[in-house]
């Protein structure tokens, strides 16, 4: 493989105006371009300006050398080699674009190579105040660096539109707003790395939309800052746990909201500016925000300290660099996208932890309100709620139904002689007693203070009878143990069977009045209710 040519071959020098090509070409005013430091140009000014890059050594055109601009973004640039008269037109989208290469670069061949001092003049458009090295590769190296540029761009949006699908899927089906916050994000980040690393020129709908104008690309950058300080202030709950620096967040979104509006108006590159400041203040507030969340122990801010620490890093090398502070190195072309990538998925990982974690803490409060926490069993209205349920399937099935209701006889008296200690831990073993003679699918509740009602589907009278006998003799058969003290114990029972067209209101006053039979005559028995009368007790 041939060896690349090294970087530094040219001097670079910057005229200050745009004179007619033809003077320029002449060397008119050779005398005025003035010598920039560095392999880079760089212009903040729309104004077409001219650049000249005056070659230091020779290059041999054995190896099919290539003039490379890297990062030209929405730039064009016009390019006059030695000896033509006629200019080369290079841009990522339009007319000038070249798609035998890559979105990485601009690139223009130099079949006869250069000659030590020769010059090559530019005419540059610059839409995207950003800086454009400049090198000269071998044509190998150019497909090399162009293939490597296309798999890592196609993991970064592919990553990103992958994301956002998760996060419109898990939006519309389970209705968590922070999803959309983080939906959002992905697209306007997704369209912004697009737009301005010429990626919608692939769509010549998109490139005509969005290609040619640097508001469109702006606009986009803009509502990715504002969409993800929303989404972070949510995520992190700021308004409540941080109360000051939600207050920055939210004057960077207003600010960013000026800067949208004043940008559908003008394309002036202050807008850009204002916008990289606002988006490093964003940063390290959020970065400040994930710190002290960490330091409390908020699960949400590990996973935002995880996403957003390179992030910080990659802004601020970013801003420095689009601020003239310093020029960052080739990877930097990736590891700012790749950040966003990695960043999206990161905080869509805690975010479907956050959510996971919010389900953990709704099914814990609803496990406290469908069960009792003293015996286990199904609280009042969670029993309820099922019989009713039951009552209904079983008028439609025509599937036989019972109830039992019983209570601890003389309850009052352990409570009053021993203390509600005691008779808590008394009430806490006749549940697991009578529980345990039950089928899987009976339901045990706890209907009040000492009161059980057993709900047994598929069962008729003289069967429910027979269950409560068991119920009954599972607690007399032996007194309780409870802390040194043996403690006898009884139930009284009530038992009636669902009649056709009965509500479950009406099946349980007739249990209710059955075991109000059984403590008539003598507790420690079970009485059945029928239609017509009271069953003679079972002792």
């Amino acid at each position: 493989m041939a060896a690349t040519v090294p970087a530094q071959v040219f001097d670079v020098a910057r005229l200050d105006g745009d004179p007619l090509p033809v003077q320029v070409l002449a060397g008119e005013h050779d005398g005025e371009f003035a010598r920039v430091s560095g392999q880079a140009i760089f212009e903040t000014t729309k104004r077409p300006r001219w650049w000249r890059l005056t070659a230091r050594q020779a290059v041999p055109a054995d190896d099919a050398p290539q003039l490379v601009l890297r990062t030209p973004y929405l730039n064009h640039v016009e390019i006059w080699r030695p000896g033509e008269v006629m200019p080369v037109r290079r841009g990522l989208i339009g007319d000038d674009a070249d798609p035998a290469f890559s979105t990485r670069a601009l690139v223009v061949p130099l079949p006869q190579g250069l000659a030590a001092s020769e010059s090559i003049y530019l005419r540059m458009h610059m839409l995207s105040p950003t800086p454009m090295a400049v090198t000269v590769e071998p044509l190998v190296d150019v497909h090399r660096r162009d293939l490597r540029h296309v798999a890592l761009r196609t993991l970064v949006l592919g990553t990103l539109a992958v994301l956002a699908i998760l996060a419109f899927g898990f939006w519309i089906g389970i209705g968590e707003r922070s999803y959309a916050f983080l939906l959002l994000t992905l697209v306007a980040q997704a369209m912004y790395l697009a737009s301005i690393g010429g990626e919608v020129r692939m769509v010549p709908w998109l490139a005509q939309a969005f290609g040619s104008d640097p508001r469109i690309g702006r606009m986009f950058g803009l509502l990715a800052v504002l969409a993800s300080n929303s989404f972070l202030m949510f995520y992190l709950n700021l308004p409540r746990r941080q109360p000051r620096l939600m207050r920055v967040l939210y004057g960077c979104n207003l600010v960013l909201l000026a800067l949208m509006l004043a940008t559908i108006g003008t394309a002036a590159s202050a807008i850009a500016l204002i916008g990289n400041v606002v988006l490093l203040v964003s940063a390290v507030t959020m970065f400040v925000a994930s710190v002290v969340g960490t330091w409390k122990r908020q699960r949400e801010a590990y996973f935002m300290l995880l996403s957003w620490t390179p992030m910080v890093v990659l802004v601020i090398l970013r801003v420095g660099e689009l601020l003239g502070a310093w020029r960052n190195p080739e990877w930097m072309e990736y590891a700012f996208p790749i950040g966003f990538a990695l960043g999206g998925l990161v905080l869509t990982i805690g975010l479907t932890d956050h959510v996971h974690q919010l389900r953990r803490d709704r099914d814990h409060a609803s496990h406290l309100a469908t069960y009792d926490v003293l015996t286990g069993a199904l609280t009042r209205p969670a029993i309820e709620e099922r019989l009713g349920a039951l009552v209904e399937a079983a008028h439609q099935g025509r599937r036989p139904l019972s109830v039992v209701f019983f209570d601890v006889d003389h309850f009052k008296q352990i409570n009053d002689e021993h203390g509600h200690r005691i008779g808590d831990q008394a009430l806490r073993i006749i549940a697991l007693r009578t529980r345990n003679r039950l089928r899987t699918y009976d339901l045990f509740g706890r209907y009040g203070g000492d009161e059980i009602l057993v709900v047994l589907p598929d069962t008729q009278l003289r069967e429910a009878m027979g269950v409560a006998e068991n119920l009954r003799v599972s607690v007399n058969c032996r007194p309780l143990s409870i802390e040194g003290r043996l403690l006898p114990a009884s139930l009284s029972l009530g038992v009636a069977e669902l009649h056709q067209g009965e509500t479950a209101g009406r099946l349980l006053e007739r249990a209710d009045t059955a075991l109000y039979g059984s403590k008539a005559a003598g507790r420690d028995c079970v009485t059945g209710h029928t239609a017509a009368r009271l069953q003679e007790a079972v002792s």
